[in-house]
């Protein structure tokens, strides 16, 4: 566990150092967000925040390499990692592409699919697939590397979706990426195998990242990731629930604490992690394609009916739109690791006292508030809100 702590202050320390070289890079090559009539922020703000993300992600696997516990791990652990962050920089120079000369969606869907190649490729792809009565279907590579492709690219554009307000998708993807540390930690805990996997180091990473991040992104932002950085952190979290079936047996990921399983959810949960952690930015990509195809608009077309958009509208402040939002994320994504880890009243106590918490913080705490502190209208939000994500998918 102390290692994985290292590796999480590495992350951020680094990540934290870059992005202000990542700003200046982006000053100096025009790569900066326009404020536009769909657009929360008020003020050009620079992108390219996902190079400083990516530099994170190195420095932290050279470093791990060099510790005592994880460099002495399976071999496949760091170059499964490796495999990873080369799909990762591959993504990420798509998005500065993106963010200097702003390519069209099907040329970043391109770059997407050429990212799960790259994944593919490395031989980073489902093996397995469970149904609910504990049948195992064996995956033939064509099927895991589709398998593999709907996951990977349903995820990175789910984390672009979200990427609409000052240090959203970063909160959402680090508090994912611990959610899903602490499964493959715990999984391999209760299992009695080596601790040391590519799952748990590449989301302690991720965690780190984000985190080192958010220091410059949280409201009023300095620094946005742009598409470099969505895309990036959007391929290592789906990557790491994919190592999961490449590492474990498929009897270890069905076993739950005192080698109970705590519902068919366990065995769902290397293709099911992925969607569940980010179900509030999946859902918004949902309602946003029905809501415009409705409309008789293209799906692609942007608008200012997303839900950090409604937060706003019913009278949370900026920074309370987007804790409100992690805290949605944070209970759906502990709540998914719980339920497929441990069984018993005081889990569903727990979820229950959560999902309390959440419901309160979201539609009561505007009420409350009100009365002191009148709503501002959406078009009059504070200055400095994160881009409106560009629609890839």
């Amino acid at each position: 566990m102390r290692e994985y702590l290292v590796v999480f202050l590495v992350a951020a320390a680094v990540t934290y150092l870059l992005t202000v070289v990542a700003r200046e890079i982006a000053l100096r090559t025009g790569a900066v967000a326009a404020v536009r009539d769909r657009d929360v922020h008020a003020e050009p703000i620079p992108y390219l925040g996902g190079l400083a993300m990516l530099g994170g992600l190195v420095a932290a696997y050279f470093v791990a390499r060099e510790l005592p516990f994880l460099s002495t791990s399976n071999v496949f652990t760091f170059s499964d990692a490796g495999a990873v962050l080369l799909a990762g920089a591959l993504i990420c120079g798509v998005g500065v592409l993106d963010d200097i000369f702003e390519l069209d969606a099907l040329t970043k869907f391109g770059g997407q699919v050429l990212a799960v190649g790259l994944l593919v490729y490395s031989g980073i792809q489902f093996r397995f697939f469970f149904a609910p009565n504990d049948e195992q279907f064996s995956l033939e590579p064509g099927q895991g590397a589709l398998l593999t492709a709907l996951i990977v690219v349903a995820t990175v554009n789910a984390v672009n979706f979200v990427d609409g307000l000052d240090g959203l998708a970063a909160g959402v993807v680090g508090i994912s990426a611990l959610a899903f540390f602490v499964y493959c930690y715990e999984l391999s805990r209760i299992n009695d195998v080596d601790r040391a996997t590519t799952g748990a180091f590449l989301s302690a990473a991720l965690a780190g990242v984000c985190v080192g991040f958010l220091v410059h992104n949280f409201h009023p932002a300095r620094l946005f990731m742009g598409d470099s950085g969505s895309m990036l952190i959007g391929l290592v979290l789906s990557s790491s629930a994919i190592t999961v079936t490449t590492r474990f047996s498929s009897e270890d990921i069905a076993l739950g604490a005192d080698g109970a399983r705590a519902s068919w959810l366990p065995l769902l949960l290397p293709v099911a992690l992925p969607i569940l952690i980010l179900i509030v930015p999946l859902m918004d990509l949902v309602l946003a394609v029905v809501r415009r195809t409705r409309a008789g608009r293209s799906p692609f077309a942007p608008d200012k009916q997303h839900l950090h958009h409604r937060l706003l509208e019913i009278g949370h402040s900026h920074r309370r739109a987007v804790v409100i939002m992690w805290v949605w994320a944070g209970l759906i994504a502990f709540a998914t690791v719980l339920a497929s880890l441990y069984t018993g009243p005081k889990v569903w106590a727990t979820v229950s006292a959560g999902l309390a918490a959440a419901l309160l913080l979201t539609f009561v705490l505007p009420v409350l508030h009100r009365p002191g502190h009148p709503v501002e209208p959406l078009s009059a939000a504070l200055p400095g809100g994160d881009e409106e994500p560009s629609e890839t998918l």
